[in-house]
């Protein structure tokens, strides 16, 4: 689905990527693990276009990125949300569902089914200079999922999200997958990265691991992602 072959990333004399390889899977949930400041966003920035690499190369189908492809295909949510503050949600949907034409058959249908997933439904009409924290990331999601794209990129999407819901929603990503969506994922919450079915460590701008996480754990002879994240931190 999407390949990163060697990039690597310097502002001025400041090296933020190192030398990265990884390649995305169709049906498979990826998880990028690390500490603030390792990379991750500079890395999806690289992944979605809005940054190029100082070296390497990042191929979306076996071909250089170009936003056409992007637009159709890829679904991206920010760790920062792009939401229009005085507009309601059902606003906010309509105005993204423009930009990506869909028919009103299909948006309805999309509309209804993702803030049900996310349990926003009876937040429509509400506007989102009103909504807390947690419910903007949700909202957030949604718009991310909303033209139904191969792939979703996701910046921390649960952060500031209750556990309850967090879990609906990584039950909403595994069937996801199973429908053939790819998905990558950033977090710092370690039961997430156990549920990925691929796990990428990355610190100081390095990929110092990638394999599914229970061999991660058998590498560094821990029984948890957690523990391996302490010992990336030498504690």
């Amino acid at each position: 689905m999407l390949t990163i072959n060697s990039v690597s990333k310097s502002f001025g004399d400041q090296e933020v990527l190192n030398d990265i390889s990884i390649t995305l899977k169709k049906r498979e949930i990826f998880a990028l693990l690390g500490p603030s400041g390792s990379g991750k966003t500079t890395l999806i920035k690289m992944m979605i276009g809005l940054e190029l690499p100082s070296a390497g190369t990042v191929l979306f189908q076996e071909e250089p990125l170009k936003s056409r492809t992007l637009y159709k295909n890829i679904g991206y949510m920010a760790q920062g949300d792009a939401l229009y503050n005085e507009l309601t949600a059902k606003e906010n949907l309509h105005f993204f569902a423009d930009l990506y034409s869909l028919s009103k058959e299909v948006r309805k249908v999309r509309i209804q089914s993702l803030m049900g997933m996310v349990d926003l439904t009876e937040h429509l009409n509400k506007p989102v200079h009103q909504y807390s924290g947690g419910v903007r990331r949700r909202l957030s999601l949604v718009i991310a999922m909303l033209h139904d794209p191969d792939i979703l990129i996701l910046d921390e999407p649960t952060v500031g999200i209750d556990p309850v819901l967090r879990k609906n929603i990584w039950e909403a990503f595994q069937q996801l997958k199973l429908d053939g969506k790819t998905l990558f994922v950033t977090t710092h919450v370690m039961d997430e990265a156990e549920r990925c079915d691929r796990l990428g460590l990355i610190r100081g701008g390095k990929l110092i691991a990638c394999d599914a996480p229970q061999f991660i754990k058998q590498s560094y002879d821990v029984s948890s992602i957690e523990d391996v994240f302490l010992s990336m931190e030498g504690m």
